[in-house]
């Protein structure tokens, strides 16, 4: 299972990307858990400077934009190999 974390205080764009790893996991019909993080002392452990976030497997992907749904799709198969 891939454990996907979405880094966002709840502006539009962490909204926006939340949707699209959603969007995107239903496509690819794998097995994962996505949750969102708005607690901005827990989104500083993963030492980054702007929202939004993305975090697969524990391992910060994108950070201060909204990546494409087919870089999405690229992060998650890169973490199933």
């Amino acid at each position: 299972m891939i454990k996907i974390v979405v880094l966002g205080t709840g502006c539009p764009k962490c909204k926006t990307l939340e949707k699209l790893v959603r969007d995107t996991v239903a496509q690819l019909g794998i097995e994962s858990e996505v949750t969102k993080e708005e607690d901005i002392m827990k989104i500083m452990e993963y030492g980054i400077l702007h929202t939004p976030g993305l975090v697969i497997n524990g391992r910060v992907v994108a950070s201060g934009r909204i990546p494409s749904a087919k870089e999405i799709t690229g992060f998650i198969e890169s973490e199933k190999q």
